[in-house]
């Protein structure tokens, strides 16, 4: 065990953790789940895609967590006209005032920030989604033959409509892939749509404080990484994306059946590192089967491609991830009980 993680380490990770939580909460109502994993995307380095109907607060929650942990913040609408230098920047000719000589310049476009909101990703054509591809992973951007390194951190919480698919451009697997999480926003209850109604129609509108910054973000980020995870805890998070993928020996009937391809290496990644999240938020530091369970249905859900029987069937990828994690759970009972 690395010797900067103890017990006091772990409670003052989700101490941070709750402060960010209480300042969010100034603004949006309920949502635990969808704000807890989306912070969880932050501290791991990643990225996050929020899909839901219209009027959920999606936008109003990326701007909210902005705030909160106090980075520079972009938005960029995704337009069907929207061009890839719209979001990359580009090379400009200019002309110097004094000598007349011309040289291009590259002027940045809006992807250079540390926290960028991609809202309605799905409304832009292939060509300009796959703008993103490069920055998402690489934390660079290419213009020509020159690189340019983003901020550090940098993080894409992207929105989608789930209803509204005319004239839209599916995401390619090869993108979805980048996400960490895929989250679902539901619709609040009837007690949180009441507070929701008062909060949003009185005189005073609320606002937020910071409570972290980029340095703080980076400590937090090495801190997870640090978190050990035991041999047979990771073993039983591999063997669950195994799982997935039919005809391996560990799969059960729904993913032979339903499932045309599973989910890839960077949804192991996802289920470890969201795991570890979750063992300094419960004030651990080390994590638990209970740790991955809880990681898997949005580390998965969209790395999980159905078949035709299985859309047909409208079976969903949540269901095949109980299913999977049911049989693993039969199998690794005597283990779940220590």
């Amino acid at each position: 065990m690395a010797d900067s993680l103890t017990p006091k380490v772990a409670e003052e990770f989700a101490e941070v953790i709750r402060r960010a939580k209480t300042e969010i909460h100034k603004v949006i109502v309920g949502q635990e789940d969808l704000i807890d994993l989306t912070l969880q995307c932050i501290f791991c380095q990643s990225h996050a895609l929020l899909m839901g109907v219209p009027g959920l607060a999606k936008t109003l929650l990326v701007t909210t967590i902005s705030q909160v942990v106090g980075v520079t913040f972009r938005r960029i609408q995704f337009t069907p006209d929207l061009m890839p230098s719209d979001i990359t920047g580009t090379e400009v000719l200019q002309e110097d005032p004094q000598t007349g000589a011309k040289t291009f310049a590259f002027v940045q476009g809006p992807v250079f920030a540390n926290l960028i909101l991609a809202d309605e990703i799905n409304r832009a054509p292939p060509k300009s989604q796959a703008a993103l591809l490069e920055s998402m992973q690489e934390r660079q951007v290419s213009i020509g033959n020159k690189k340019y390194r983003l901020p550090v951190p940098f993080f894409v919480l992207a929105t989608q409509n789930p209803i509204e698919m005319e004239g839209t451009y599916p995401l390619p697997e090869a993108q979805l892939d980048r996400f960490l999480f895929k989250l679902l926003v539901g619709y609040p209850s009837l007690e949180q749509l009441d507070a929701i109604v008062e909060r949003t129609t009185g005189a005073a509108l609320p606002s937020v404080s910071p409570v972290l910054d980029g340095p703080r973000i980076l400590e937090l980020r090495a801190l997870v990484r640090e978190v050990p995870i035991a041999p047979h805890v990771r073993e039983y998070a591999l063997s669950l994306v195994l799982a997935t993928h039919p005809d391996s020996p560990v799969c059960p009937e729904q993913t032979n059946r339903f499932v045309r391809y599973g989910a890839s290496p960077r949804g192991a990644q996802a289920l470890i590192l969201a795991g570890k999240v979750w063992a300094l938020l419960d004030g651990r530091w080390s994590v638990s089967f209970e740790d991955i369970q809880r990681a898997a249905p949005p580390a998965l859900r969209h790395r999980i491609l159905l078949n035709f029987e299985g859309q047909a069937e409208g079976i969903a990828p949540d269901d095949v991830i109980s299913a999977v994690i049911a049989r693993l759970s039969e199998k690794t009972k005597p283990a779940l009980e220590l």
